[in-house]
């Protein structure tokens, strides 16, 4: 049987070059399909196979006198995650989920798993999993979540591109601190020191002076000590960046953002979602408008929620589920006090206590998905929080430069592509969202 395919055949949809999700466009038909075994079982002279390829599972039907008898009894050997090429025509099955199965006419074996596969049907604890989590992602759980994750970043660019933004791509190396020295991780830089990014939005605000619009969306690293559910130590962030624009233009944005990702992903990915048993309703309604209360409103709630809180106070997981928990739908709290936040925040003009700021509270206990707020477009307000936060101003030269040239109004947000993958799909931890999580503890595979 041959394997290869010609390149100029890349995409077409021809028999040669089905997939498990297309199949249905063959029905009739004699197919190849390419994957690995993913289930088997047989009865008398028939053998049933559970064959994935990436884009679903189909069941693939052999039968002895398809097969003769010496391939029908290699048939019934192969192993879980033998890979392995199936031949056979595509027809009708109402039992099926997909509504289609493989009638088997042939088969090649292309590797077969030299030992027993680590992870069968039975339960393994969270460490085995994740020890294996190169073996475990193969899971139809898992395989729905990366689907789903994918969906998400897909919307996401989308979003941004069809609206006029700019991709900006922002350095991962940089010599000082975005969000506070005490979570950095640093590293040799030739003959002095680097430093992996925490974010990319200084570099985006310097992008949205040239292009009006960006957004930065990559890889971003944080050394917080912390075990809880919602952390990672390496995560994906998009930014946007917008010139001329206001807190509360920021909060509309965020707020139509985050509606069209969620309902686009529970658009074309329902069957994912589904098999993943998430409740579609508390998704259904993250619908604009959003509502917004201020910090002060906040703290009242916690308080009237037998949650001590006082002014001053910042926020955490438990205190973002007790707010949540009073709304149906995300909750953006806006204007904290400027003392908790990173200085590069706006000085709110009507109460210089206040941060011209918002979070955006996921709902049913996922926490903060968006951090952002208008930027301090004053030099000297500027150069004076970088001095209250004991920052040395000549690694920010630069950054004080955007606002002797040209300075205007702007503002942007980011929003951790985990945590909103973890609420949208309902898993308990973050550690399932991203393929390879990087924790604490956690560094292989």
């Amino acid at each position: 049987m041959k394997v290869t395919r010609d390149p100029r055949d890349a995409g077409k949809e021809h028999p040669e070059n089905a997939t498990v999700e297309s199949i249905g466009r063959f029905d009739g038909q004699t197919v190849t399909l390419r994957g690995w075994v993913y289930n088997l079982r047989s009865s008398g002279k028939i053998a049933f196979l559970q064959l994935r390829d990436g884009t679903g599972i189909i069941q693939s039907v052999g039968a002895v006198q398809d097969l003769g008898e010496d391939k029908f009894a290699k048939l019934k050997a192969l192993a879980l995650e033998t890979s392995i090429v199936v031949s056979g025509e595509v027809r009708k099955d109402t039992r099926s989920k997909l509504g289609f199965e493989i009638g088997m006419k042939d088969f090649e074996v292309l590797s077969i798993p030299q030992t027993e596969y680590p992870i069968g049907k039975k339960e393994h604890g969270v460490a085995f999993l994740m020890d294996h989590r190169h073996l475990w992602l193969r899971s139809s759980r898992q395989v729905a979540i990366l689907r789903i994750r994918s969906e998400i970043i897909r919307a996401v660019r989308d979003y941004f591109d069809s609206r006029g933004f700019y991709l900006v791509d922002s350095p991962i190396l940089t010599p000082n601190a975005c969000e506070g020295t005490s979570t950095l991780f640093e590293t040799p830089y030739f003959d002095s020191k680097a430093y992996l990014t925490q974010s990319g939005q200084l570099y985006g605000e310097a992008a949205a002076f040239a292009l009006g619009k960006i957004y930065c969306f990559g890889p971003t690293f944080r050394a917080e000590k912390s075990k809880t559910r919602r952390h990672l130590a390496e995560f994906w962030m998009v930014e946007p960046e917008v010139a001329y624009m206001d807190i509360e233009g920021d909060m509309d944005l965020a707020e139509d953002f985050v509606e069209y990702v969620v309902q686009r992903t529970i658009t074309n990915r329902k069957p994912e979602l589904e098999y993943i048993e998430r409740n579609l309703e508390p998704l259904s309604r993250v619908k604009k408008p959003f509502p917004r209360i201020t910090y002060e409103d906040a703290i009242e709630i916690l308080k009237k929620n037998n949650k001590p809180a006082n002014f001053g106070d910042d926020f955490g997981g438990d205190e973002e589920t007790v707010i949540s928990q009073q709304f149906d739908r995300p909750v953006m709290i806006h204007h904290y006090p400027l003392s908790i936040k990173a200085f590069y925040m706006k000085q709110d003009p009507k109460d210089p206590r206040l941060a011209a700021c918002v979070d955006m509270i996921a709902p049913e206990g996922y926490g903060e998905i968006i951090g952002g707020g208008q930027r301090e477009d004053d030099l000297q307000k500027l150069e004076q929080r970088i001095e209250e936060h004991g920052l040395p101003k000549e690694a920010f030269s630069w950054y004080l430069d955007l606002r002797r040239f040209g300075s205007v109004p702007h503002a942007g947000f980011g929003l951790g592509i985990e945590r909103t993958v973890a609420w949208i799909t309902g898993v308990p931890h973050v550690r399932e969202t991203i393929p390879f999580p990087r924790m604490m503890e956690k560094i292989f595979p």
